[in-house]
């Protein structure tokens, strides 16, 4: 029998959570018999999965991962320069550089993201994309969602926003809503000169916040979701988290390990997203450094992409078993 501690918090995670003392046995265990059924049948946790490396194809829109009336979160591939400029009318885009280089080239200046990067367009502000070997994650959501920690550096105002541009006439997307399929309202041609020249005459700049080296680091918040950066050497998952209002949906960067849930249980690798429904106690078990993203959101998001894997039900002996085997090969490592 082990003992773990529980932390009831609530969005926006700024007040100290409630903290409770729990038998993990239990907290694992299937309900007691009883003589009336009160449960609704819930499916198991579930992944969806997307290479962590370019992929050579044509360019083609970005893929939908999670998607509601209000948020969309999709992943992007990219090779060269996107076709188009895009101005969101609704919503925030968030991004996270996975691999390879961008150019991401604003009203606000011209940035270049390098993997591990995060970075958040306005809503209302066009701008275009120029990959290298490029895959990145982008978080279309209700804002504002303003950044919450110093940035590392910051968008510039550059007349030239990379080597070989050339002035030219280039089509402007503008859409609604959560900007993917089915939102378009407007697709017209603009100077690409003159929309870049905004810069001149704003001191806005779009930053690259600074995330933690240790810890759970929160880098947006907006009326609805929150956006954060988790990484820790090791965890022995003694300590589990329930949200008592907010979904959380968690994107593996770096790294294995597994998630327990009064769900089911997943294994989970670089490129894996799961979704954590709300009232849902979990933790994470690794001896190894491991690297996540956590997006927490007032609203359930559909999953849209495939299903990669669905988590399977494990018993406290077995997850104790999985927990002491992954330290005592650590031990065994350093031995």
């Amino acid at each position: 029998m082990s003992i773990v501690s529980e932390s009831i918090d609530f969005f926006p995670f700024e007040a100290p959570p409630l903290v409770l003392q729990r038998r993990e046995d239990l907290l694992l265990a299937e309900p007691l018999p009883m003589k009336m059924k009160l449960m609704r049948d819930h499916p198991l946790i579930e992944a969806a999965h997307f290479p962590t490396h370019y992929v050579d194809q044509p360019f083609a829109p970005p893929v939908g991962v999670y998607e509601s009336d209000a948020i969309r979160i999709e992943w992007q591939n990219m090779q060269g320069r996107q076709p188009f400029y895009h101005r969101n009318c609704g919503v925030d885009e968030i991004s996270f550089q996975v691999c390879g280089e961008r150019t991401l080239i604003t009203e606000l200046g011209t940035l270049e993201l390098r993997a591990g990067d995060f970075s958040r367009i306005p809503n209302g502000v066009a701008h275009d994309n120029f990959g290298r070997k490029d895959v990145h994650l982008l978080f279309y959501v209700p804002g504002p969602t303003p950044e919450l920690t110093a940035a590392r550096r910051q968008s510039e105002d550059k007349a030239v926003p990379f080597p070989g541009w050339e002035p030219a006439l280039i089509n402007e997307l503008v859409t609604e809503g959560v900007g993917g399929p089915g939102n378009d309202l407007i697709l017209a041609p603009v100077a690409e000169e003159l929309l870049i020249q905004q810069a001149k005459h704003t001191p806005q700049r779009i930053p690259v916040p600074q995330t933690a080296e240790q810890g759970l680091t929160w880098l947006y918040r907006g009326p609805a979701v929150t956006l954060g950066h988790c990484a820790l050497s090791a965890n022995t998952g003694t300590r589990y988290t329930r949200h008592r209002d907010a979904h959380e949906i968690q994107y593996q960067i770096q790294g294995e390990r597994l998630l327990v849930t009064q769900r089911g249980v997943l294994k989970l690798e670089p490129g894996d997203f799961v979704q954590i429904p709300k009232g849902i106690a979990f933790t994470s078990i690794h001896a190894f450094p491991s690297e996540h993203l956590a997006f927490a959101s007032l609203c359930a998001l559909p999953r849209v992409a495939p299903l990669a894997r669905q988590g399977k039900k494990m018993s406290h002996a077995e997850v104790e078993a999985w927990r002491q085997q992954a330290f005592a090969s650590t031990a065994g490592s350093q031995a």
